[in-house]
C-alpha cells in the first residue's frame, strides 16, 4: 500500500537538522588573539565589545576566549604570589613638598608622606609614614610624625577584617607620644571603575603621653572610610577619614586630595587635612588644618 508523499511526511516526520553553530570569522579571532597577547585588560575589553557588536552570532565564543584569558591570568598571578618572598610584590608611593624663606623672617617647612603596600590573594599589608615640620624664626610651630601598619584579610570579594597599630607624635596639640591599636571589620560599599568606597569599624585602645608629663590609656571605638573617585584617566579625587570615640574624647582626621598624573610614575597633588581633638592639654588648639601642594612618585 502506498501513501502520498505529503501523507507519509505527516505520519513519519523527518527530524530537522540542528543548525550548525556560527563560526567566528578568522579576522575577528586574530584581532582578539592579538589583543589578548598584549595583555592589556582595557584593550581586550574594547576589542571584545566591538567584536560582539559586529559579530553577534559569535558573542559566546568571544566571551569564552576572554574568560579563558582571565582564568589563565588569575592562576598565573596566584602562583606568582604563593611563590614570592616576603620582600617581593611591594608597591608604594612617596609624596614630598616643602618651602624655605630667608630675609626679614626665616622659615622652613617640610612635608613627606610614604606608603608601601603588598597585596596577596587574601592578605594585604600596608605600611605608612608621614612627617610635617614647620619652623619660623627658630620656633617650631608644627612637628607631627605618624607611623602605621595595617594588615587586612579579605574573607569575601567585599568583606574584610583589619588590624591597625600606629604611633603619633604631635607636641603642637599636646601629645609627646600616642600609641593606637585597633581591629575590626569592613566592607566595600562600592567597587567600580569610576568609584571605590569602603568603610570599617572596630574597638580601639590608645595610650597617650602628654607634653605635661601625664599619661593615660583609653578604650574606645574607631571607624574610617576611604573613597576614590576617578574623574578621568589622569585625575583622581580621594577622601579618607578616621575617627575615634572614647569617654569624653573625640578625634577626627580627614584628608581630601586631588591628584593629576604628570607621567607614568610622577603626579602633582593638592591636599587639605583637618585634624580635630575634642580634649587636649592645649585646648585652644583643638582644630588644625593643613593645605599642601606636593609631588608624588609611585614605585
Amino acid at each position: 500500500m502506498r501513501f502520498p508523499l505529503t501523507a507519509a511526511a505527516a505520519l513519519f516526520p523527518v527530524p530537522a537538522l540542528a543548525e550548525a553553530p556560527a563560526l567566528m570569522p578568522p579576522p575577528v579571532r586574530e584581532m582578539l588573539e592579538a589583543a589578548i597577547a598584549n595583555g592589556n585588560e582595557a584593550e581586550i575589553a574594547t576589542v571584545a565589545k566591538i567584536a560582539k557588536q559586529t559579530n553577534p552570532d559569535s558573542a559566546d565564543d568571544i566571551a569564552r576566549m576572554v574568560d579563558s584569558w582571565k582564568d589563565r591570568t588569575r592562576q598565573t598571578r596566584e602562583t606568582a604570589i604563593r611563590e614570592a618572598a616576603i620582600t617581593d610584590l611591594w608597591t608604594g608611593k612617596l609624596e614630598a613638598g616643602g618651602f624655605r624663606s630667608t630675609g626679614s623672617t626665616s622659615e622652613l617647612g617640610i612635608s613627606v608622606v610614604a606608603n608601601a603596600k603588598r597585596t596577596g590573594i587574601q592578605w594585604t599589608h600596608e605600611l605608612s609614614a608621614a612627617l610635617d615640620y614647620r619652623r619660623a624664626n627658630g620656633v617650631v610651630s608644627r612637628e607631627r610624625y605618624v607611623l602605621g601598619y595595617q594588615p587586612r584579610y579579605a574573607f569575601d570579594p567585599r568583606g574584610f577584617a583589619y588590624g591597625l597599630v600606629q604611633f603619633e607624635r604631635d607636641p603642637s596639640i599636646g601629645y609627646e607620644q600616642r600609641y593606637t591599636a585597633s581591629a575590626g571589620i569592613g566592607y566595600k560599599l562600592v567597587v567600580s571603575k569610576p568609584l571605590d568606597l569602603s568603610v570599617d569599624i572596630g574597638p580601639s585602645l590608645r595610650h597617650a603621653a602628654y607634653t605635661q608629663g601625664l599619661s593615660e590609656t583609653k578604650l574606645g571605638a574607631r571607624g574610617s572610610m576611604d573613597l576614590a573617585l576617578r574623574l578621568s584617566p589622569t585625575l583622581t579625587f580621594r577622601q579618607t577619614a578616621s575617627g575615634y570615640a572614647e569617654q569624653d574624647v573625640f578625634s577626627l582626621n580627614s584628608l581630601s586630595s586631588i591628584e593629576t598624573k604628570v607621567s607614568t610614575r610622577w603626579a602633582a597633588r593638592l591636599s587639605y587635612n583637618v585634624q580635630y581633638e575634642s580634649e587636649t592639654p592645649l585646648s585652644a588648639r583643638d582644630l588644625d588644618t593643613l593645605s599642601r601642594v606636593t609631588l608624588t612618585y609611585a614605585f
